[in-house]
């Protein structure tokens, strides 16, 4: 189970470092409407999963300190481990939802949530609409405030006339999927029922635009509704491409 555990410590550390939560996507749908005009309208309905990477580091960290404490000593433990105990007392728990419910309220006030609601175990539910000018980047969830810095879709500006959209955090979080964030699949080992969490991962992420689509991921490819290109993406725990797509668009000035 230590094994495990550093597994675990060690895929949080370097890209967590900042974070004291992780939030991933639940069930969910998403879309992104792309203009030719450079336009853009962005939704996200559906579950947020909030991991507590605090409480979990600080009683990993404790646990390890014990041991090596133990081994130091010479009174480690002849008898196998026992499953480590990261289960939340009544107290923690209660001090976790209330953190929850707050922050429920402070991201309610951002631009482009119509609703957001904390329901219990980590879970929040979230209304979110947004539209703009694509005449700079777009990303979502982003925010410094609440710690929000592990955004699940960017959508980048390459060069004068291309935007380039990839939603890492729609997929499994794997190596592949999520670039320098690095193996973040160990995170659904996380014991005490966090890693919970990591499995209900299952939406539909909708792409549709009336501009030049240069290139895109998904094997069905693009249905043609009028003027418009529509890409659906399906994805769950099992998937590990994330969407991926290039349009082109009106020139910047």
């Amino acid at each position: 189970m230590l094994h495990r555990l550093k597994a675990v410590a060690f895929a949080l550390m370097a890209p967590l470092v900042l974070a004291s939560c992780l939030f991933v996507p639940g069930k969910f749908d998403s879309a992104l409407t792309i203009h030719a005009d450079r336009t853009f309208t962005f939704t996200y309905k559906g579950e947020v999963m909030a991991v507590d990477l605090q409480s979990f580091m600080g009683k990993a960290m404790q646990m390890g300190m014990e041991e090596a404490a133990k081994e130091k000593s010479g009174k480690k433990a002849k008898a196998p481990e026992k499953e480590p105990d990261f289960t939340l007392t009544p107290e923690e728990k209660a001090k976790q939802d209330e953190t929850f419910r707050k922050l429920a309220i402070e991201v309610a006030k951002e631009a482009g949530y119509r609703n957001v609601e904390y329901r219990g175990n980590g879970m929040f539910w979230v209304d979110y609409q947004i539209s703009g000018v694509l005449d700079h980047g777009f990303l979502f969830p982003y925010n410094l405030d609440n710690q929000m810095i592990m955004p699940w879709i960017a959508v980048e500006l390459r060069g004068k006339d291309l935007i380039r959209v990839k939603a890492p955090g729609y997929v499994r979080m794997s190596g592949s999927g999520m670039g320098n964030m690095g193996d973040m699949s160990a995170l659904a080992m996380m014991p005490g029922g966090m890693g919970e969490a990591f499995t209900r991962l299952q939406g539909t992420f909708t792409l549709t635009t009336d501009a030049e689509l240069v290139s895109q991921n998904n094997e069905q490819g693009a249905v043609t509704t009028g003027k418009d290109k529509v890409i659906t993406w399906k994805t769950d725990t099992t998937t590990t491409d994330a969407p991926m797509a290039s349009i082109r668009v009106r020139a910047v000035q």
